[in-house]
């Protein structure tokens, strides 16, 4: 249950009965390609079937991310796939990311407001980033607290990534998997190697 002793270390828990669906927690988790869908997954191995349905988030060119969801729910709890338009390609310049991200929270915004999770969980693609704003959004427009809780990447030793060094700033809990980041960032919170 790595994702909810997570939650418990910080004093987070969502109290929730199998039996009455109102009272599930509801989970946006934002997937990545590549290591960040492999850690991701890690994390959700441990996950309580509490918190269902589960809502992924991937890009609307990402292929690969989708088969493993759909490989790795098969037998599991109801989850759906939702997608929006990528917030940043790689090598994109800073300006025209700008852009591209502001389209992404143009999709995220009503997503949020249909699916108004509990927690978005996410581990460092920038797709997480309008998916955290439409999340703040809902909490500043007084409909509905969503904990945004960011694992930033087991690869990140001695500095955070672009999407960690924005939600480090906006997440309710931020996790970091190496002591050199807890030291640097006294937000961060350390538990060791999560992934």
């Amino acid at each position: 249950m790595l994702v909810e002793e997570l939650l418990a270390a910080v004093g987070w828990t969502q109290q929730a009965s199998l039996t009455d669906a109102a009272s599930l927690p509801v989970c946006l988790l934002c997937v990545s390609v590549g290591g960040h869908t492999t850690e991701i997954m890690r994390l959700m191995e441990s996950l309580s079937a509490a918190y269902t349905p589960r809502h992924y988030v991937i890009a609307d060119t990402d292929k690969m991310s989708e088969d493993k969801i759909v490989a790795f729910e098969k037998d599991r709890s109801p989850f759906t796939i939702n997608r929006i338009p990528r917030s940043r390609e790689v090598h994109q310049s800073w300006s025209s990311s700008v852009v591209s991200t502001l389209n992404a929270l143009r999709y995220s915004l009503p997503l949020l407001f249909r699916l108004r999770p509990d927690m978005v969980l996410c581990n460092g693609p920038g797709t997480c980033v309008p998916l955290c704003i439409a999340g703040l959004l809902l909490g500043i427009l007084g409909m509905k607290k969503v904990h945004i809780v960011y694992v930033e990447s087991i690869c990140r030793v001695q500095t955070l990534s672009l999407t960690g060094r924005i939600l480090y700033l906006l997440s309710d809990y931020f996790f970091v998997q190496w002591c050199s980041l807890r030291d640097k960032y006294p937000k961060a919170i350390f538990l060791g190697r999560l992934v």
